[in-house]
């Protein structure tokens, strides 16, 4: 196809938003726009793309007519089904008679996520002490796990993917893991019975075929931190849901050891070497576990003697155990490549963990947590992940980044810092350009939206009932009927409002944990009166457009606890470095989740509603109008009657469109 008969970029978006039954924005056509430009030119683009825009299409269009493989990550699942399941096919199948070709697509994900013949089949290696019997033998399985496990093998005759996520209902963690392995763990294709029927290295080989390729943000972070490629070789990134990035990349740059994990390996690899390596890293399993049962939570700022002497003796043994391993074969060992393998990812695992913070660097951060149920652990994660981002992922390919927030204090500069760029506009030849795009949302904030802000509420402390905040909860929740998504700071504080709330109203009240998520937000969407409490997870992930969600209650603004290791490490680091810590990392957290809060109100043209902050320090603090600024442009009030008589308004008109 020569230049002149190509298609416009209006023709195909408009094809592609006939196919899925919407309607043209303003603000998709200019992120198209914007898209197209940034990856025709190589360039870097952030984009802001308000709920209701239409961003997937904003970006895919421009994406398939570009011609070379797109990789998009996304943070969710229910993204990746939505463009895997309905936007990609459509799509493709509109667009194929203008571009004159059909682009294929492929998802996929970290080997975990599917199934494994050879566990399925083999069975798992298993430490002999735990005494597990195979659940696949009896013939009618009592118990749940057996039950899942007979249910996984029927499924592996029938499912195409061995995707996790394609099987309904799911199953277990520990069913799962029993039939699944990670890439330490695998044997390889070349080396496996069953590698020519391997769902993963299908999916793997899809990819490869693949023009759009969509896959996650832990997928994408494992491909650009370890260095062994997972993703194929791609020219464009698009991030969508990007403000969950930094975070999940976070995540997988963090490692962990515990008592547990430690043992599990000493008794995979005892099995496998001689008796004075087994013993070796035995001793210093048992080191570390005296030490780990007197750890108090916090940060290491410096690692105390008796934990570097513990940690260098469980590196050094288990160096000496991998080295055996590789040297060592036994035939009586029934299955040996696999038990080989999974004791090798095991002890491996130790040793890079135990060798990193022994050896330490002034950009990680060490600290214990303690649980009440699995005791301690030792962590250690990155102070920042900026560098990695910068050189990673902005280095050989052009990056999209797009989510609904990504400008926080009304400039995108605060989210371009945290994954390493520079402010719009400067920087040198190390330093990626970029440009920051906001395309608006199809919605009119200020009329559908009220940001209410309990002004004459007592300031929250850090622990303690808030009485006078109950108050005022349970009259908004009754004066909008119900209604009410409650977004609570801790598990405590929403149990707290749900009990206290439950014992005066007649309002149901919902709680997570209660049920699964995926439960609750049907409930909650299925009656209108009722209401759903939760915490982190309920902030970015309910999407309840129409009546059964009219009122939004946050209980405080979300900062991040004083006591968490790494956000306070990272407070302090920008402080030294001459910074305002507090603001670029305190406050830019809780921005972005209020942010991701405040949007769960309107989710359709149709949506009226009041966003409730119980915290006066939005209205009184110095940071306040920063926090303001970065979440929707609704209808701004302190004042607690006028809002009572907004929400019985919308409640009356609901009730009367409900007749």
């Amino acid at each position: 196809m020569t230049p002149s008969s190509s298609p416009s970029l209006a023709d195909l978006l408009h094809a592609a938003v006939t196919a899925v039954g919407g309607t043209e924005r303003p603000g998709q056509v200019t992120m198209a726009e914007a898209v197209a430009e940034a990856v025709d030119g190589g360039d870097h683009l952030l984009v802001q793309a308000g709920t209701g825009t239409g961003k997937s299409l904003g970006y895919l269009v421009p994406a398939l007519a570009h011609g070379e493989r797109v990789v998009v990550a996304t943070a969710t699942l229910a993204l990746q089904r939505q463009l895997v399941e309905r936007d990609l096919p459509r799509t493709v199948d509109a667009l194929q008679p203008l571009l004159r070709r059909r682009p294929q697509y492929a998802m996929l994900k970290g080997r975990s996520n599917y199934l494994c013949l050879h566990r399925l089949h083999e069975g798992v290696p298993q430490e002999e002490e735990e005494g597990l019997f195979d659940p696949f033998e009896a013939a009618a399985p009592t118990s749940k796990l057996g039950k899942d496990l007979l249910r996984l093998r029927d499924w592996s005759d029938e499912t195409e993917t061995g995707d996790r996520d394609d099987l309904t209902p799911g199953v277990s963690d520990k069913a799962w893991s029993q039939v699944s392995v990670t890439s330490r763990e695998c044997l390889g294709a070349s080396k496996c019975a069953y590698g020519a029927e391997c769902f993963a290295e299908a999916a793997r080989e899809r990819a490869k075929l693949a023009d759009v390729v969509v896959t996650n943000h832990a997928l994408l972070a494992i491909d650009a931190i370890e260095g062994a490629p997972v993703l194929p070789s791609h020219e464009v990134l698009i991030v969508d849901e990007a403000h969950e990035l930094v975070s999940r990349v976070t995540g997988v740059a963090t490692g962990e050891l515990t008592p547990g994990q430690v043992n599990r390996a000493v008794r995979r690899a005892a099995k496998l070497v001689d008796e004075k390596a087994a013993d070796g890293l035995q001793t210093a399993a048992e080191g570390f576990e005296r030490l780990m049962e007197l750890a108090l939570p916090g940060r290491l700022e410096e690692l105390p003697e008796d934990l570097e002497y513990a940690l260098a003796a469980l590196r050094d043994a288990a160096r000496t155990v991998i080295t055996c391993i590789g040297n060592t074969r036994d035939k009586s060992v029934q299955d040996e490549d696999a038990v080989r393998k999974q004791a090798l990812a095991a002890v491996e695992s130790i040793h890079t963990v135990a060798e990193r913070i022994v050896e330490g660097s002034e950009y990680d951060v060490v600290w214990y947590e303690r649980h009440d149920r699995f005791g301690a652990y030792l962590r250690v994660a990155p102070l920042t992940v900026s560098g990695l981002l910068r050189e990673k992922l902005f280095a050989e390919r052009s990056v999209v980044l797009t989510s609904a927030t990504l400008k926080l204090g009304g400039d995108f500069n605060g989210v371009g810092a945290s994954l390493g760029l520079a402010p719009e506009g400067t920087g040198g030849a190390d330093v990626p350009q970029w440009k920051g795009v906001d395309v608006g949302s199809p919605f009119d904030y200020p009329k559908q939206g009220i940001l209410y802000v309990a002004r004459h509420l007592s300031q929250p402390g850090r622990e303690g009932s808030r009485t006078d905040m109950l108050d005022e909860l349970a009259e908004l929740v009754e004066a909008a009927g119900g209604r009410t998504l409650g977004l609570f700071s801790s598990m405590r504080a929403a149990q707290a409002a749900a009990e206290a709330l439950r014992g005066r109203l007649d309002t149901p009240i919902l709680l997570q944990g209660e049920e699964t998520l995926g439960e609750l937000i049907r409930n909650f969407a299925a009656d209108a009166r009722t209401c759903l409490f939760g915490t982190l997870s309920l902030w970015q992930g309910v999407d309840v457009p129409g009546p059964s969600c009219q009122l939004v209650v946050m209980d405080r603004v979300p900062f991040p606890r004083p006591d968490d290791p790494l956000m306070s490490a990272r407070q302090k680091a920008v402080e030294e470095a001459g910074g305002n810590g507090f603001m670029s990392v305190a406050a830019t957290h809780a921005a972005l989740l209020m942010a991701q809060g405040a949007g769960r109100l309107v989710r359709a043209s149709g949506d009226r509603g009041v966003v409730a902050v119980l915290d006066p320090r939005l209205a009184t603090a110095r940071y306040g109008s920063f926090l303001r600024a970065s979440m929707p442009d609704f209808w701004y009030t302190t004042d607690r009657n006028q809002v009572r008589r907004s929400l019985a308004a919308i409640d009356a008109a609901a009730k009367a469109e409900e007749k």
